[in-house]
């Protein structure tokens, strides 16, 4: 079954988190390798909630191979979709739906590359698990936790994983580059609490805990965490510089500067969305509470915060830099630390990587990259597996990602082919 066929049939499964309902999917998945004579697990937390393992021996020439992705997808509640988010419509070569990108046609590749080793009777290299995971979206407890924690025998001598987070391209300064995904950074999320007389609401009021709240706010919004340039952040500033004309090469490198690099961000506008981020821990207001009675001034108010930190920062160096954004008045409280990852390595496997996609793409510049969010590698990195995004797909110029999580999550059809033939290339080629 070709890619995009695979992919339609998975979209056509509401796996929604919540509840996921990832049952359905997996067994159309497990189905697939059905009369293989591969090692097929379905193992889970709950039974509702279930992942599936596929193992295929490989060559022997390398060590085993973890491929993971997961199969429930986000809501589509409020949005508008030109067609059914679930119907998996192929249209002038591109399959619509939800989990088009993000991320069921990653397990279609994979799948395809696996199923055409059998196919073809070319085994990969070494080993390769397969693991077509439950609850991604909602923090992978019933999906890679749970394998993690309680079947960590299935990831005995893996060394390297492929999932999801890079190999898709960016088109930046009329040029493709393949950002693919080495680092990860770290969830630190945090409450701060604001505190201020309370009071009947008809009475004259100022400063009190709303203004301090919205103070606390804007002080949030306006401000910049410290820059950090890591070796990852650098790497991938100085790559897209290298293969970048003027006036871009240079604003690139500015910003590495510690003098320059706030202002060269501001002045990039939209664009500095690539970069910002892997420059500078992030602390951002997702949750507001306060007051619960209209004549009431409240005497308290939270704010959380979804905190990502750089690789290497550990959660108190994190909260001083908050700290100093926000002044001393707030409490602030941790609410959740993500565990810490092995440290990125551009090594021969990431060339690998890099090479399978200059040989499809000779016009392509692989660059590696930090995913600033968080992926089930998070998980997997707790044996000492090292992860990489890649999952490629070769998109035109002036269509990104920005469908993923919104309306209209849609992929060429020639994108799964590509994808799927790098992810073939890599099974026949690794060394470890």
């Amino acid at each position: 079954m070709p890619p995009a066929q695979l992919l339609q049939r998975l979209i056509r499964f509401d796996t929604t988190n919540p509840p996921g309902n990832e049952g359905p999917c997996l067994d159309f998945l497990r189905e697939q390798f059905r009369e293989s004579g591969l090692d097929v697990q379905v193992l889970a937390k709950q039974p509702e909630r279930p992942n599936l393992v596929v193992r295929m021996p490989g060559r022997g020439e390398a060590p085993p191979l973890l491929l993971q992705g997961h199969i429930d997808v986000v809501t589509t509640t409020g949005q508008s979709w030109r067609h059914p988010p679930f119907s998996g419509e192929l249209l002038d070569g591109w399959v619509w739906g939800r989990g088009a990108l993000d991320m069921k046609s990653g397990l279609a590749m994979m799948a395809s590359a696996l199923l055409r080793c059998l196919a073809e009777a070319r085994p990969p290299a070494g080993d390769v698990v397969l693991c077509c995971l439950s609850d991604e979206e909602a923090g992978g407890i019933q999906g890679a936790r749970f394998l993690v924690e309680d079947h960590p025998q299935l990831f005995s001598g893996i060394r390297h994983a492929l999932g999801e987070g890079g190999g898709v391209t960016q088109h930046i300064d009329g040029r493709p580059f393949y950002p693919i995904m080495v680092a990860e950074k770290r969830t630190c999320r945090l409450r701060l609490v604001v505190r201020g007389p309370g009071g009947h609401a008809a009475r004259y009021h100022r400063g009190g805990t709303i203004a301090r709240l919205a103070a606390l706010l804007s002080r949030l919004d306006r401000g910049r965490l410290p820059l950090h340039v890591t070796p990852v952040g650098e790497a991938f500033v100085r790559e897209v510089a290298a293969a970048s004309t003027e006036p871009l090469r240079s604003r690139l490198i500015a910003l590495l500067d510690p003098v320059l690099s706030d202002g060269v961000l501001e002045a990039m506008g939209p664009e500095s969305s690539r970069f910002d981020s892997i420059f500078h821990n992030t602390a951002n207001a997702t949750i507001v509470r306060s007051g619960d009675k209209v004549n009431v001034i409240p005497s308290e108010a939270t704010v959380d915060l979804d905190g990502r930190m750089l690789p290497g920062f550990e959660p108190d160096e994190f909260i001083a830099e908050v700290r100093d954004l926000v002044g001393p008045e707030p409490e602030i409280n941790v609410l959740q630390v993500g565990p810490s990852l092995p440290e990125p390595q551009l090594d021969g496997f990431y060339g690998l990587l890099c090479d399978v996609l200059r040989g499809l793409d000779p016009e392509g510049v692989p660059v590696p990259v930090m995913m600033t969010g968080a992926t089930d590698q998070r998980h997997f990195g707790q044996l000492g597996i090292r992860g990489y995004g890649f999952l490629p797909l070769r998109l035109p110029p002036g269509f990104g990602q920005e469908t993923v999580h919104a309306a209209d999550e849609r992929v060429p059809v020639a994108a799964l082919d590509f994808g799927t033939d790098a992810l073939w290339q890599v099974l026949q080629r690794y060394r470890g």
